[in-house]
């Protein structure tokens, strides 16, 4: 009997599909879309079978939805523009260009390997001059609607790359490629105002019904939409009219105030460190963090004591010391603080570090005033109001509105809201990106580039041999008259943070080559998204930002209302881990350089190929280039075909967890194929069956197909493989001549289509012909719709116990009465042979449960 080969078969049906231009997305007003994206990728050099299981998840839904009728949208683009190439052509003297796309050759043809059913008509990179030069006319258009704008801000600054660091970017304080300690600077950068859509952006969170619930709260928390108090402490020992502003949402906590703080950054601090070495010196120290929340959480809460103190608002004798702290943010409220210790866990580390009062003011429910001690955490639960005069008793939403009525009242503050949510901006000082399409005038100011000047060329004859970026010494190309005046001027030489590429692209694949940003009827057809899908790291600013981005482009008439939430659904998938290896000397080692092996003690250990030497197995992470533990796609295709790869991947767990790679589970996916190939040829010359006389397997291929099509639709693509399984077992328990056998397999094949999608075609092409139905490819079908008749069950199977034991198991007719059921328990061998001769004391039936025999 032949075996199924995949070498031969998998690349044949792929030049069948292309031919048939089967996966080509035409806007069909008079059909169902259905749009289904994937995360595209940053093309790195090369993709590891990590890479590809979320492209896999996505072609199930492709070809599924496909099969149901719906007119489907699945592209795939690059995501070219990064700090990457640029580093590549520093330490290869290669352009950036040519690095990016001779690693967009390789890694589509590794993808096209895995028969995905993509629309590559449709694809483009992010750095292809058609790309960026809509992209450039977007960002115009976004300024005119003011969403646009430029300022100084706080930036991470690597002195020897002479570059601004994303707070990711910045490790320990240090640049991620440089090495050196990171210095924050105030520079000029480009913003767009993500600000003036934070509430609508955190108020139709509640709409994502099909987005995860974690990814919605993640959203939810980083937009941080908080309402509190923002009032002036009068100052002692400054001038009589000084005051100093802070915002609280926790004013109800203000009696157990013990200091106030303000950032390194806060004019006042800066004030005091020109008059002040020690304050000074300081604040040098606070500039050498960096700027995220993160890197300021895990940092000792430190600070040094301000020559004035604030007076209390409600108790004028008392008076707090001010300080300047390494944990006070500019960018949030007022840049200021007071700090009540009990209740707040950086200020109670900050207050026992510089031994500060702590007087906790709420006591939680259930406690007494007397019985509240603060430890080494801070109380953050609700309460009632203690040590707080007036406010005693209150709940704490009583104690913060009764406080915030007061100081109104006093004329000192008001009720404010707040967002942690700022700004994005969106300069860098880097060569591979989209050029910024703006001018500077040392007369007109930034003014932006005429239109018809669009695209904004990169210069190609740029060189990478010094730190900084290489357009800042790009003469000829940064030196241009100004479009207003005429006089000479200079481009915009920071180009824009390589997030705007990816907050848009789904739009573009509408129509990647319209002449402007986007084809109005086409977005009104395909958008929004039905089916996004890529990783959980990126559920905070990619998503964010392409859901402003769709926002802003609908606000500047480019995409329709109904798209102002780019993705309907959303999916975040696990990822694909493997152990790691590494040698005594610390080197990672591949799985293609390590074999396991036995030594003359009997122990099994793992050994380097190369020096036999014993190498140390880590536990199992996600792949990663940095750890070699990855495996190449080619290698697992060359050896057991992509199919084989795409049944483990999508069977070994559920979809939204990370998945075991082993070599193993490879071979038992191989095998499992292999066995369906059995069946297929078996089943080539059989009958096709009617209803009335069709077998168990057929009836059970119809009930799979119902159970399997609700899974898939419900992203369960493990439980649907395991239904599949069951079918096959099925299939290979039934007798050769049972009547609809074939027509079984046919099912099966079917079935597994989405999942093994070059298998099931040359199974299919097997036995269509002799089948009684069904069309001659697979990848033009409609889905298999399970008969009704089929889907009856008239046969129950029940497990038969004798004094509590398990004895075997009977099938009746769902329509048996108790008496038959009773009599067809008596009656199985191994109940006849316990018994031996003796009646039963009882029989007891559990309707449609078991059967429990009493001896």
């Amino acid at each position: 009997m032949s075996r199924y080969n995949a070498r031969e078969a998998e690349p044949r049906w792929r030049k069948i599909w292309d031919d048939a231009k089967c996966d080509r997305a035409t806007r069909d007003e008079d059909r169902r879309k259905y749009y289904v994206l994937e995360m595209f990728p940053y093309p790195s050099g090369r993709i590891h079978i990590g890479h590809t299981r979320n492209y896999a998840m996505g072609d199930v839904v492709a070809r599924y939805k496909r099969a149901r009728g719906f007119n489907v949208l699945h592209p795939m683009g690059w995501d070219a523009f990064g700090m990457p190439a640029e580093n590549a052509a520093m330490e290869r003297g290669v352009h950036p260009g040519a690095w990016t796309y001779d690693n967009i050759a390789v890694m589509r043809d590794q993808l096209k390997l895995m028969g995905l059913s993509i629309d590559w008509e449709r694809e483009f990179a992010t750095c292809d001059e058609s790309y960026y030069a809509q992209q450039q006319a977007l960002f115009l258009d976004m300024l005119d609607r003011d969403l646009v704008y430029r300022r100084e801000s706080t930036v991470n600054w690597d002195p020897v790359d002479q570059t601004v660091l994303a707070n990711e970017q910045v490790i320990d304080g240090c640049g991620w490629r440089s090495g050196a300690p990171v210095e924050k600077r105030r520079l000029t950068q480009w913003f767009f105002r993500i600000t003036a859509m934070a509430d609508e952006l955190l108020d139709a969170i509640d709409t994502l019904e099909s987005w995860p619930d974690k990814v919605r709260l993640m959203q939810s928390n980083w937009i941080g939409r908080s309402s509190g108090l923002e009032f002036d402490f009068a100052l002692h020992g400054a001038a009589d009219d000084e005051t100093l502003r802070v915002y609280t949402t926790r004013p109800d906590t203000l009696f157990g105030a013990a200091f106030c703080a303000v950032s390194a950054e806060h004019p006042m601090a800066k004030r005091f460190g020109a008059a002040d070495p020690t304050i000074d010196a300081f604040l040098t120290e606070c500039a050498a963090m960096g700027t995220s929340e993160e890197a300021i959480e895990r940092a000792e809460k430190k600070g040094v004591r301000l020559p004035i103190d604030a007076v209390h608002p409600f108790e004028p004798s008392r008076r707090l010391p001010v300080y300047v702290a390494n944990f006070v943010l500019m960018e949030y409220g007022t840049g200021a603080i007071f700090g009540c210790p009990a209740h707040d866990q950086r200020d109670l580390d900050f207050a026992r570090k510089y031994q500060l009062p702590v007087t906790p003011v709420v006591a939680p429910d259930g406690l007494d005033a007397d019985a509240v001690t603060v430890g080494d955490e801070a109380i953050t639960g609700a309460g009632r109001m203690i040590n707080s005069s007036f406010l005693d008793g209150m709940t704490v939403e009583e104690a913060k509105d009764a406080v915030i009525a007061r100081i109104e009242q006093a004329g000192s503050g008001d009720r404010k809201v707040n967002y942690r949510l700022r700004d994005w901006g969106v300069s860098r000082q880097r060569y591979w990106g989209c050029p910024i399409p703006i001018i500077h005038c040392d007369s007109c100011g930034p003014v932006p580039a005429r239109r018809d000047s669009l695209p904004i060329r990169l210069p190609e004859d740029v060189r990478f041999d010094q730190p900084g970026n290489p357009l800042d010494r790009a003469e000829d190309w940064k030196s241009v008259p100004c479009p207003l005046c005429g006089a000479p001027a200079r481009r915009e030489t920071d180009t824009m943070d390589t997030f705007v590429d990816s907050s848009w692209y789904f739009a573009r694949f509408c129509s990647p080559k319209a002449e402007t940003p986007t084809n109005a009827k086409d977005v009104d057809y395909w958008l929004p998204v039905d089916q996004y899908i890529g990783g959980v790291e990126h559920a905070i600013l990619h998503l964010l930002y392409s859901r402003f981005f769709a926002r802003a482009m609908n606000d500047t008439g480019h995409l329709p209302e109904k798209a102002r939430e780019p993705f309907r659904a959303l999916f975040t998938q696990g990822m694909v881990c493997h152990e790691t290896y590494q040698a005594a000397d610390k080197r990672w080692l591949s799985p293609e350089e390590v074999e396991r092996t036995t030594q003359a003690n009997g122990a099994a250990v793992a050994v380097e190929r190369a020096t036999g030497d014993v190498v140390a197995i880590g536990p199992s992470v996600k792949m990663s280039k940095s750890k070699k533990n990855v495996v190449a796609p080619e290698d697992i295709i060359e050896q057991f075909g992509a199919d084989t790869a795409r049944w483990f991947m999508l069977s070994d767990s559920p979809p939204e967890r990370d998945v075991e790679w082993s070599t193993s589970g490879v071979e038992g996916a191989w095998r499992h194929l292999q066995r369906v190939w059995r069946l297929v040829l078996q089943a080539e010359e059989s009958a096709a069956a009617s209803v009335e006389d069709a077998g168990p397997s057929l009836k059970a291929a119809h009930r799979a197909a119902a159970a399997v099509t609700e899974d898939i639709e419900a992203f369960r693509f493990n439980r649907a493989i395991a239904r599949l399984y069951e079918l096959t077992n099925a299939i290979a328990a039934a007798p050769l001549a049972e009547p609809g056998r074939g027509d079984a397999v046919g099912v099966l094949i079917r079935l597994m289509y989405p999942f093994t999608p070059h298998f099931s075609e040359e199974a299919w092409s097997r036995i269509a012909g002799r089948r009684s139905s069904g069309p001659q490819m697979l990848a033009e079908s409609p889905w298999f719709e399970p008969k009704a008749a089929f889907l009856v069950d008239d046969t129950l199977t029940l497990p038969v116990q004798l004094n509590g034991k398990k004895r075997g198991e009977i099938t009746v007719s769902t329509a048996a009465s108790d008496d038959e059921i009773r009599a067809a328990a008596l009656a199985l061998d191994s109940v006849v042979k316990q018994l031996d001769g003796a009646a039963p004391k009882k029989v007891i039936v559990v309707p449609k449960r078991i059967v429990n025999v009493v001896a």
